[in-house]
């Protein structure tokens, strides 16, 4: 019962990870209606920004703040330069973009920092909090930050004017543009909180999993299986998918082997296409023909 109640707790704070990336690409998916396949590798990017800057000197959290900040303007920039001029081009174009992002992050990230395995410092001690022996002080450190940023975007969707016309741009850019707001400013904007999200993300997840060029890729596989399962159109659905995946993914490689661990994901990914495309949480949309 003990091992079950530390796998359980564990794969909630691994699973928080997994829902901020999941958040990260229902926002992009609600604004082009594509999967940001290279949503991964910009947070890798931006973990290996903080890794430099640490090594520089900076303070944890002084870099934690800075690489939040510079990846909500690289995403920023990515959308206004590489996506805006695709945004009515067929969808095979806008996906090889994507991919072409991917690669390019990879590519970029080993030229600059090469390809061997560097450890990331975790911001909280070493003794668990609390004296428990279910979680240890990073994951209980990495949910409180995962909560604490949920309930941030909360706030900043439903009660602050710029996330109500970012939610309305979002959802209903024809509509939104009629009442005055600007539409391509506002997805601009959505995928800035993307990639600032990634980034916090990356940084989270990076003590556990060591810093290299392709530590995310697993995240991504297990984020989108997160959103799918919540609903790629909900976000709050997305979330809390992330936390089951997150949950499920440790049970199961405690129980079943690790080697069924990525298994897993994709399973979840194939049966909610299969079974309910839309998801746990997501909204079935019915036309008249």
């Amino acid at each position: 019962m003990d091992l079950l109640i530390h796998q359980v707790l564990s794969g909630l704070a691994t699973g928080g990870i997994y829902a901020s990336m999941a958040l990260a690409l229902v926002m992009i998916y609600q604004a082009t209606h594509e999967i940001n396949f290279a949503q991964g590798e910009m947070a890798m990017f931006a973990t290996y920004l903080a890794w430099a800057l640490m090594q520089a000197g900076l303070p944890y959290w002084a870099t934690f703040f800075l690489t939040t900040i510079v990846a909500f303007v690289a995403g920023v920039v990515i959308e206004r330069v590489v996506i805006r001029p695709v945004e009515n081009a067929p969808v095979l174009a806008v996906v090889t973009v994507f991919i072409g992002l991917l690669v390019i992050f990879n590519s970029v990230a080993g030229w600059i920092f090469g390809y061997t395995i560097k450890p990331f410092a975790s911001p909280f001690p070493e003794q668990p909090f609390f004296g428990n022996r279910y979680m240890s002080s990073h994951e209980i450190g990495s949910m409180g930050i995962t909560l604490v940023l949920l309930a941030m975007l909360f706030v900043f969707f439903r009660y602050t004017p710029l996330g109500l016309a970012m939610r309305s741009a979002a959802q209903n850019p024809v509509s939104a543009r009629l009442v005055g707001v600007r539409v391509g400013w506002m997805l601009a904007l959505g995928w800035g909180l993307a990639a600032a999200i990634g980034a916090i993300a990356g940084m989270m997840v990076a003590p556990v999993v060591f810093l290299e060029p392709n530590m995310m890729g697993g995240v991504l596989l297990y984020a989108f299986a997160g959103a799918l399962l919540g609903g790629i159109d909900n976000p709050w659905g997305a979330v809390i998918g992330g936390f089951i995946v997150g949950v499920l993914e440790n049970v199961v490689g405690v129980y079943l082997g690790t080697e069924l661990k990525h298994t897993v994901a994709l399973v979840l990914i194939v049966g909610v296409l299969v079974l309910k495309p839309s998801g746990l949480f997501g909204k079935t949309h019915v036309s008249r023909v």
